[in-house]
């Protein structure tokens, strides 16, 4: 078990707790011990499993917890959660992804109303049940009915990083096979879109039918769902992951490839091509329509040259225009994660990190990066203990001190991820923000604004002349909150005029600004920060996901700031460029 698969089960029991009423003390250490684990550095299971280590040496896991994640990795459940789950209806887990749901209103859902499915709920909404609740109203009712149906619609998705690591674990596991020349994952993840619904995984090599038998083998493998000479479709444990493993033969390899990686799209609007050039195109290769000669499908690019196109990179084939700008060899050069020198959206123990400045400063060093700004969060979020005025000032001191001395061997840049408050004022006194080298403005609360209230806050924020940059622009959080609403084209114009740049978050959970947004911002003549939004040295991996995004918004190295080398990013910042 993976250690978010354990934090989610003790976040799941702790907010069953919740409705049930129990002792707040002991939610509160379900909620503490799933979010030390959450981001801890080492896989829990494997502390587990070793008898010379203690898993209460994990900061925030007592003898208590320590029983349950004993009893979550041998039975992937805990006694306490399967006796509240016989208290409460299978569908009590589901309500707690309504938003506008929180375990005390659902406690009082079930008191009143016994409700046990989802399609009850809904029902009770439309027939305006809900409102008759304490402290429910029909602007509430309405807000779950659209999340019920949201909830719906999102169903059986998965996040982007959850699908890529199950890709990679895979990967690994059919690596041990003779015989086995290339495992390439195709389909939405290729493309890097943000959600998953199912895994493609395509297999190459005089062995690679062995590795339809393998991956029937995989022990969390909960059902297999087809056996065939070329297929195998399974899914993967208690989330239900499809995976589709196929093994396929060089000649038509690039073929598969292309057709597997979709989109659907993109696929049908390729294959149209191909008619009118007198060609048939399939998984199995680019056929002469006269004769049933094969032309090409051994790679891709040998496919998309035949069709007169320049080969076209997974994260634009959405049927947006890619193939036109492929025709009149206008594509991008997309940015690469090489290009990335810096990050510049991350926090420490000075708010809600789990790791010191000079921790997070040293992973980036490591991973080659020329600087990084340090973005603890300002005073508002009062749970991450953020910074008020004085605090902030301080750090930017410590921070040129640290930089004069060059001890880190990279250059940190003074920040702070700074709260945009309801009326959309900054949580710092400007004079304090302009002691620091970048300022991101966040929205964190208040997201249920009317439009237009929602779009004068942030054009207000705007007038800031110390904002730098805006954080996960839109608010969402994937599978779980959508985005709030606002006057993109309004706010997104009056940032590219006032010179403040749009961030990328490369939070796999945020992935905000999406790629629709990136292309819009991008032809109002925007500017671009990708960033990690990190709270563990670990979390700067997570770049890669953001770089994603970026590519599929048809970003190039020079649309994003921290591409630019160190000096050249500090003089951009000076001059507010």
């Amino acid at each position: 078990m993976e250690n978010r698969e354990f934090a989610r089960l003790l976040y799941e029991t702790a907010d069953l707790m919740e409705i049930a009423g129990e002792d707040g003390f002991r939610i509160r250490s379900y909620r503490n011990g799933a979010a030390a684990i959450e981001g801890y550095p080492e896989r829990i299971c494997d502390i587990l499993a070793n008898p010379e280590r203690k898993i209460t040496d994990v900061p925030g896991i007592g003898k208590g917890l320590a029983a349950v994640l004993q009893q979550l990795e041998a039975e992937g459940s805990c006694e306490k959660r399967d006796q509240l789950l016989l208290k409460f209806p299978p569908a009590a887990l589901e309500f707690l992804k309504i938003q506008g749901l929180g375990p005390k209103s659902i406690a009082l859902l079930f008191e009143h109303f016994r409700v046990s499915t989802m399609d009850e709920l809904e029902q009770l909404c439309r027939n305006q049940k809900l409102r008759t609740l304490p402290r429910m109203g029909a602007k509430l009712e309405e807000k779950v009915l659209r999340s019920i149906a949201q909830y719906k619609e999102r169903s059986g998705r998965f996040l982007l990083s959850f699908a890529d690591n199950t890709a990679r674990e895979l990967t690994a596991y059919l690596s041990d096979l003779d015989g086995i020349e290339a495992i390439t994952p195709a389909g939405s993840l290729r493309r890097g879109r943000e959600t998953i619904g199912d895994l493609d995984l395509l297999v190459t090599g005089p062995n690679a039918a062995a590795a339809l038998d393998r991956v029937a083998a995989h022990p969390r493998v909960h059902e297999v769902l087809g056996r065939g000479p070329n297929k195998t479709s399974v899914k993967l444990g208690r989330e239900g992951l499809q995976v589709d493993v196929r093994a396929l033969e060089h000649a038509s390899f690039g073929a598969a490839m292309q057709y597997f990686t979709g989109s659907k799209e993109h696929n049908v609007a390729l294959r149209q091509r191909a008619i009118r050039m007198g060609f048939k195109l399939s998984e199995y290769g680019l056929f002469r329509a006269e004769d049933d000669v094969r032309v090409a499908g051994e790679t891709e690019e040998e496919v998309y040259r035949a069709l007169g196109l320049d080969w076209i990179p997974p994260e634009l084939r959405e049927n947006n225009g890619e193939i036109e700008l492929a025709d009149a060899h206008a594509l991008p050069t997309l940015v690469e994660p090489g290009d990335i020198r810096g990050d510049l959206h991350m926090h420490t123990t000075a708010t809600d990190g789990r790791a010191t400045l000079e921790e997070m400063a040293e992973a980036a060093r490591a991973l080659g990066y020329e600087y990084v700004a340090i973005t603890d969060h300002s005073k508002a979020i009062a749970m991450a203990f953020g910074l008020d005025e004085k605090r902030v000032v301080e750090f930017a001191g410590a921070v040129r001190k640290i930089n004069e001395s060059g001890n880190l061997g990279i250059r940190i840049l003074s920040g702070l991820e700074c709260d945009i408050m309801k009326e959309g004022e900054m949580d710092i006194a400007w004079d304090a923000l302009a002691e620091l080298d970048i300022v991101i403005g966040s929205v964190h609360s208040h997201m249920g604004l009317e439009p237009e209230a929602m779009t004068d806050r942030l054009l207000r924020a705007l007038e800031c002349p110390h904002l730098t940059a805006m954080g996960h622009p839109t608010g969402r959080l994937l599978l779980h909150r959508d985005p709030f609403m606002f006057d993109f084209d309004k706010v997104m114009g009056e940032a590219v005029r006032r010179g403040v740049w749009l961030e990328v978050n490369s939070s796999p959970e945020r992935l905000d600004l999406n790629a629709t947004h990136v292309r819009a911002a991008k032809a109002k003549g925007a500017k671009f920060i990708v960033s990690t939004d990190a709270h563990h040295p670990s979390h700067l991996l997570n770049m890669k996901y953001g770089i994603l995004t970026a590519r599929r918004g048809g970003l190039e190295a020079g649309d994003i700031m921290n591409t630019y080398p160190a000096e050249q990013f500090i003089k951009a910042l000076k001059r507010g460029e």
